[in-house]
This record gives structure tokens, sequence and C-alpha cells, in this order.
């Protein structure tokens, strides 16, 4: 089991880092986590996948830690002092993108982890709720109300539909209106 850990590492890392929002933490909340998913690789059991095993023990250590340190993080104002930090880069994608990262930054975190485990990770809603221990339609509502949320804050708009996507407003049908029959 050590030698398939670290196949999964860029991928402990980067959800760390999004929890965290600080590369130090999230390394040091990756490390922690492994310590725990080698001291309890005797609960691992074959055929489980390990990604998810191993990012539900990061996502249970995160909440862990943020439950000790709630308070000391809303008295001193450090989640709302990152997001604001940074300075916008010269190309237009790369400064879309940061606005993107720091709109991302400034969800709640149920929100911001439901939707880098489906988003960026590609996990199924079935694995990402197992792996948040949550049900499947609170993961969902979770990732519309992150997803809106991200397009209210970067300016973005909903996506027409694949059907209407390649269509002009005079290509729709008119559809006559309903008639009430009695």
């Amino acid at each position: 089991m050590k030698d398939e850990l670290g196949q999964h590492l860029d991928v402990l890392r980067r959800y760390a880092l999004v929890l965290m929002r600080d590369p130090d933490q999230a390394e040091d909340l990756v490390q922690e986590a492994l310590v725990k998913a080698i001291e309890g690789a005797s609960s691992f059991t074959d055929g489980r996948d390990l990604r998810k095993w191993l990012l539900a023990i990061v996502h249970n250590t995160f909440v862990d830690r943020w439950r000790r340190q709630q308070a000391e993080r809303q008295a001193t104002g450090e989640l709302s002092s990152m997001a604001e930090e940074g300075s916008p880069p010269a190309q237009l994608s790369h400064v879309h993108l940061g606005q993107t990262i720091a709109a991302l930054m400034t969800l709640p975190v149920e929100q911001r982890e439901a939707l880098v485990l489906v988003a960026f990770d590609g996990m199924s809603y079935r694995d990402a709720a197992e792996c948040l221990g949550i049900p499947v339609g609170t993961l969902m509502s979770r990732l519309g109300r992150a997803r809106d949320a991200l397009r209210a804050k970067t300016g973005g708009e909903r996506q027409p539909t694949s059907d209407q996507s390649d269509r002009t407003p005079s290509d729709r049908v008119q559809r006559p209106p309903l008639r009430v029959v009695k």
C-alpha cells in the first residue's frame, strides 16, 4: 500500500491546497493525513478505491483542524485577507483564471470541496459524496450553489443546453400557446 500512496500525492496536494488556501499548510495537511492513513492501514480493505479512501482521510483531517481553529480564524480574519492578496497577471486569460480562483476561495468550505472533487478531480457524484460522508442529494445541492456563486462572482452566465447552443432565436420553433381544455 505504501508504494501506491505515491501515485495519489498530486491529487491529495491539490485537494489540500484548495481546502487550506496556503501551500505550507496544505503540505502539512497531506503529511498528517498520510500518517493517519499509514497508521490506519489495517482498516483499508482490498478492492476499495485507495484514492477515495485517502481523499476521505484528507477531508476528515481538514475538518478536525478546522473545528479546532474556527474561533481563531474568525477573530483574525485571516481567510478574507488571503483572498485579497496578489497582483493581477498581464494576460486576460490569467486574469480571468485568477478571478475564478479568488472567487472559488471565497466560497464556503462545503461548496468548495464538493466543486473541487467533482469538477477538478473528475469524481462521480456518488464517489465524492461518499468521500465527504454526505448524501448525493446534498452534494448536488452544494455543487449547484457553488456553481451559481462562482457565476455571480465572475460575471459568468449559464451556458445554453446543447440542443439550443447552435441555434439562433429565429431557428427555434415557435410553439402555440397552451390552451385550457374543459
